[in-house]
């Protein structure tokens, strides 16, 4: 069981650089805020993980910072990435195409038929696969949310989306 005394002490000496840390990698407030929150929470969670022998404990918590603000960045990118594609889609679609309702109808049943597959799936692989497509997070990122090793989450979603594949292909 970890101390709040202790960490209370920890966090007050170590909260300053964590911040610090986080927004030189980020440049944003408001992220590296959420950063610093989540490396202090691995921090409480993990401390009976933590090795005096293999380092200081400034270290420790710099390397779990530095590897989360990244994390962080390349998933803001990546949604990023992923908003630009579907805009840049939807307004070339716009101009090239007049949609027939037809057309907006198949769109409409596909999405349909994406949606009741997503359902087939078990609830680990939907969770994963919700979380990293519609939540724009990294398989490390939903590791680390729900307390699974990355290899099982990787898994997981590798046998979500061949599911998928079997059941859509089939309907579409």
């Amino acid at each position: 069981m970890a101390d709040a005394s202790a960490f209370e002490e920890f966090y007050s000496r170590y909260s300053g650089v964590v911040y610090s840390t986080a927004y030189r990698v980020l440049n944003s407030a408001a992220d590296a805020e959420e950063v610093a929150l989540e490396v202090f929470f691995m921090i409480w969670e993990k401390s009976p993980m933590f090795d005096s022998a293999r380092g200081k404990p400034i270290t420790w918590v710099l390397t779990m910072t530095r590897n989360k603000s990244i994390d962080r960045l390349r998933s803001l990118q990546r949604r990023f990435r992923l908003q630009d594609e579907v805009e840049k889609e939807s307004s070339v679609d716009d101009f090239i195409h007049d949609r027939r309702p037809a057309d907006e109808i198949d769109a409409m049943e596909k999405g349909r038929i994406v949606r009741s597959a997503v359902m087939k799936l078990s609830r680990e692989q939907r969770e994963v696969i919700e979380m990293a497509y519609f939540g724009g997070l990294t398989q490390q990122e939903i590791a680390s949310r729900l307390d699974e090793p990355l290899g099982t989450v990787k898994a997981r979603m590798r046998r979500g989306m061949f599911r998928l594949r079997k059941i859509v292909g089939t309907s579409i």
